[in-house]
């Protein structure tokens, strides 16, 4: 008994009573419904070599009862408005259907035939009271063709089925349901919200079912989820033995914690319990209202489903509904043989066999309320729903059908009004209202809303009666991200989960990583690569890394954005300070060194040599040794300009120094050339011709900063990118091809220096500067020969006190290599400062 899928059974001893539901139960009216539902089930065992069925016991399933209630609730709430259909009352004919393709047609034959030999194209049936059939989607598949002969009116509750939905095979059906295809949308933003990225999929293998599957491909490709199993479920599955089952092995297996289950409870039933009995409490169940496993499975206090999530159609509460189940009795609707024949089964009761009718030992006043949830929900379901609906528009097609009416029907023999069935056809088309509950009804399929849906939960532990209980909602109306709404302080997860469950193929990536592919893997299957230097992932799961902006960088967690902070070659910085006071001291130096000079301006060694070069020499060296200060601190429009002007003139490569020195190895090489009176070389010394090398040389290299600073002048720029976390305040340039001319020329005038001062190294040692010029000038070449791929090769503050550091060492080569050994002997050996002294030293000019 424990493998059933249904509420109550009774065993074969005492069915005679349950072959009555087979003829049918009536409610006489002016118009009547044809109603068939599965209400009672049979099982039949096949006998090893004997194709003949035989009855095992029959089966009442109580949630299809409530079909029957609803039925008669609607039809009584329409007879007693007046405004509805007025004098005129409703009626119904209710059968009870097998889900079998044998026995699916029965009766359906014999309500056509209206006799229990079912005789085709004969009827006995009552006039055309008939006007409409309400009946399940899998029945109307089933019953569809053959009632399409007769253009018969068909509205069925359940699931939209795309089959049914193609008016070429089926122009006289009419679903009741409203349209699913929200439905993919609303598991997909579950699954979202509790970041589910790796399903397993359980779904029918009908049409329904593939397409549901496509959808919910679609939806969970769009939104970056993967499937981990898909499992099509036979129709049929239900007669495979549960030991050959494969799936339940499978979703064991797999690591994906939530399963969707999709289908109807036939095709499930033998696999739901299988899974029942395996116990698989670890796994979050995610289905619809349609596959029933809360009410159709016994009292097990331990469930694999508990803690499942079920959508259901959102439909508003029928006021009234309740009340009717409350009085609803055998005594109170004694022609009702299905009430008769629930309540001995519901109440431990018994039932007579001759009238099945009498009940005998049952509770005084007994009432459906009395029975817990899992025996009979009190809440109209969403089939109950759909009927209600169903008995609604057949009463409003009608009633516009007599409004419009121009002639007066016919009547029928026993004087009431005859309504050809398919007259009703273009007004149930049209049809669309407002039911008593306040919700709109379209049966047109291509005007039908998407359904919103009702989130419940499946509570089945400790007390393992199986209860639902709503925890949330999901609208496709509402604006992205507010469609689904869930209270998760309700929901009762699977046996032994306290949290939601996590369903992942891979660890999410957690801030400060990005996702990485593996080859041959769904993309939910990734690995984790830490994110790039200034580059962050502030989400989970980012496939793609963020650079900052340049006015930021990335954190050690590469998770954030910081500012950075702007730096420049300071004055209280270390290398900045040290570079100044290097500056400072030879700038001291000089002067120092130039006023030495100025005080003995009249001795041989200062007046040797030009003695005016010699103070535009240190003058100019102490400018380069000054505008060092220029390179260090806040750089500035100013101090950029003025940079590149001493740069060019008498700075950082000291033009004017090295013209300086280039007049000075002239007149070293006159001097030495000029010895006889009346040579060239004699009036060239004395007009002072080595003098005005300096201004050709400074007029050139003006000539080349007018341009410069037209063209392409130098700006404040910024280098966010050198240093780590810091902006760089540096001057640019402006124009990289004046910036190399300006160095070509440099490199052109030391280049020139050093080959005159090189040529004149031997010449008599007396006054001669020669080879002092020549040291100074090897020393100054190579510093800028060094310069050039040391500064390409910095960034930032670096680079800047590079340019310092190259002004300096260059300056003082030349400070140290021409004026050191004058001022030794000015200081230290005054007794060589003397002419004598010099006539006195041993010619070398015959070597």
């Amino acid at each position: 008994m424990a493998d059933l899928p249904c509420l109550v059974c009774r065993l074969p001893g005492n069915h005679n009573c349950f072959h009555v539901m087979d003829h049918g139960n009536s409610q006489d009216g002016d118009v009547l419904l044809a109603a068939f539902l599965p209400l009672c089930l049979y099982y039949v065992e096949i006998i090893p070599n004997n194709p003949e069925e035989h009855l095992m016991f029959e089966c009442f399933q109580s949630k299809n009862f409530q079909y029957v209630l609803a039925l008669m609730f609607a039809i009584e709430e329409i007879n007693r408005n007046p405004h509805l259909l007025p004098n005129h009352t409703l009626g119904f004919d209710l059968f009870n259907v097998m889900h079998s393709n044998v026995r699916m047609l029965k009766n359906a034959l014999m309500w056509l035939t209206g006799i229990n030999t079912i005789i085709p194209n004969y009827t006995c049936r009552r006039g055309a009271k008939a006007v409409a059939v309400l009946s399940e989607t899998g029945i109307s598949i089933q019953m569809g063709m053959l009632l399409e002969l007769y253009r018969i009116p068909q509205l069925t509750l359940g699931p939209l089925d795309p089959l049914l939905s193609d008016s070429s095979l089926f122009p006289s059906v009419y679903q009741m349901a409203p349209k699913d295809t929200s439905l993919a949308l609303a598991m997909v933003s579950l699954m979202l919200h509790f970041g589910w990225t790796w399903v397993g999929l359980l779904v029918s293998e009908h049409q329904k079912g593939v397409v549901f599957l496509s959808d919910l491909r679609a939806e969970m490709h769009e939104h970056g989820l993967c499937l981990a199993f898909v499992e099509l479920i036979p129709v049929n599955y239900h007669f495979v033995p549960s030991v050959e089952l494969k799936q339940p092995t499978r979703i064991m297996m797999s690591s994906a914690n939530v399963v969707v289950l999709f289908g109807d409870t036939e095709s499930f039933t033998n696999l739901i319990l299988v899974l029942t009995k395996s116990l698989i409490t670890w796994k979050v169940w995610v289905t619809t209202s349609h596959l029933d496993f809360a009410t159709s499975m016994q009292n097990f206090l331990l469930h694999s489903f508990h803690g499942a999530l079920v959508f259901t159609t959102q439909n508003r509460e029928i006021s009234g509904f309740r009340p009717f189940l409350q009085t609803a009795t055998p005594a109170k609707y004694p022609e009702n043989i299905y009430l008769a024949l629930f309540w001995p089964l519901a109440f431990n009761c018994s039932i007579s066999d001759a009238d099945c009718r009498t009940l005998q030992g049952c509770p005084p006043n007994a009432s459906l309320e009395w029975l817990s949830w899992q025996d009979f929900d009190m809440t109209m379901s969403e089939g109950s729903y759909h009927i209600y609906n169903a008995v609604h528009a057949v009463a409003h097609s009608l009633h516009k059908m007599h409004e419009h009416a121009s002639e007066v029907q016919p009547s029928g023999p026993d004087g009431t009004t005859m309504i050809p069935h398919w007259q009703v056809h273009p007004f149930l088309k049209s049809l669309q209202f407002t039911n008593p509950a306040g919700d709109p009804v379209n049966l047109d399929q291509k005007r039908k809303l998407a359904a919103a849906y009702d989130i419940l939960n499946f509570w089945n532990f400790p007390q393992g009666l199986g209860h639902t209980m709503k925890v949330g909602h999901f609208s496709p109306y509402d604006p992205p991200g507010q469609q689904l709404s869930l209270s998760e302080e309700l929901i009762e997860w699977a046996t032994g989960i306290t949290q939601p469950p996590q369903s992942v193929c891979s660890t999410s990536c957690g801030h400060g990583f990005r996702r990485t592919t593996r080859e041959g893997a769904p993309t939910c299957c990734f690995g984790c690569t830490l994110c790039l230097d200034n580059e962050i992932a502030n989400e989970t799961d980012m496939d793609q890394c963020v650079a900052c902006p340049d006015h930021q960088y990335a954190n050690a967690e590469h998770d954030r954005c910081l500012d950075k902070k702007v730096t420049f070659l300071a004055f209280k910085d270390p290398l900045g300070m040290a570079l100044a006071c290097t500056a400072l001291s030879f700038s001291i130096l000089t002067a120092a060194i130039l006023g030495v000079f100025v005080k003995h301006q009249d001795t041989p060694i200062v007046k040797a040599n030009n003695r005016t070069l010699s103070y535009i020499l240190l003058i100019a060296l102490l400018l380069c040794f000054l505008c060092s200060f220029l390179f260090i601190g806040r750089p500035n429009t100013v101090t950029c300009l003025l940079r590149q002007i001493t740069f060019a003139l008498v700075g950082k490569v000291g033009k004017v120094a090295v013209s300086a020195v280039l007049a000075k190895t002239i007149t070293v090489v006159l001097a030495f050339k000029a010895m006889k009176p009346g040579r060239t070389m004699t009036r060239l010394l004395l007009s002072a011709a080595p003098n005005s090398v300096i201004p050709i040389c400074f007029f050139i290299q003006l000539t080349v900063c007018g341009i410069w600073l037209g063209v392409s002048p130098p700006f404040v720029d910024t280098d966010a990118h050198s240093e780590h976390g810091h902006i760089i305040l540096l001057c640019n340039e402006g124009s990289n091809t004046a910036f190399f001319c300006v160095l070509g020329f440099l490199g052109l005038l030391a280049l020139g220096t050093f080959t005159v001062a090189f040529l004149a190294r031997k010449l008599p040692d007396t006054f001669n500067e020669a080879k002092f010029l020549t040291f100074s000038m090897l020393v100054f070449c190579s510093v800028w020969v060094t310069f050039l791929p040391v500064y390409h090769s910095t960034k930032g503050k670096v680079m800047v006190a590079v340019e310092v550091f190259s002004i300096l060492i260059s300056s003082v080569g030349l400070l140290a290599c021409i004026f050191a050994p004058k001022c030794y002997i000015i200081l230290f050996r005054p007794e060589k400062n003397f002419l004598k002294a010099f006539r006195n030293t041993p010619s070398k000019s015959s070597s």
